[in-house]
């Protein structure tokens, strides 16, 4: 599956965001971090939606951002709402991996599509653990 070419069809979780006047730059578009936090809220929102309390340094099973790779396919403006997309594509021993795409709730187009390497971790004894079966149970690999 080509990243670049990612459909709303190819996701299995949802949120939905509005743009904020301070994510655009001196460009007159939204810059190209708030894409990040737009995927990271929606990522939060995921393991919500997984049956976690979220994702905090209290908690005994979470996740750690191990490693990401975006490209950006669209430029923005504000204001829009947006559809943020994410998918289990791969479940390790300890990791894990998830796509998303943003797309432009008007007309779906892909503005940005991302791999997120994830780890699963504890944070109060400060190490990795196994990934937790909701996760690998909601695998679909590409």
């Amino acid at each position: 599956m080509n990243l670049n070419q990612l459909e709303t069809k190819d996701f299995d979780f949802w949120t939905t965001l509005q743009t904020r006047w301070n994510d655009v730059d001196s460009l007159g578009h939204v810059n190209h971090t708030a894409y990040l936090s737009y995927m990271e809220t929606a990522r939060v929102e995921t393991y919500f939606k997984l049956g976690f309390e979220g994702i905090n340094k209290g908690m005994d099973k979470s996740t750690i951002l191990a490693g990401m790779e975006v490209t950006y396919l669209a430029q923005l403006t504000h204001p829009s709402s947006l559809n943020i997309g994410h998918r289990i594509i791969r479940v390790g021993t300890k990791s894990y991996d998830l796509i998303s795409g943003v797309f432009l709730q008007s007309d779906n187009t892909l503005l940005c599509s991302a791999y997120f390497k994830l780890v699963s971790f504890n944070y109060k004894k400060n190490k990795t653990i196994l990934v937790p079966d909701r996760i690998k149970n909601k695998c679909r690999p590409l």
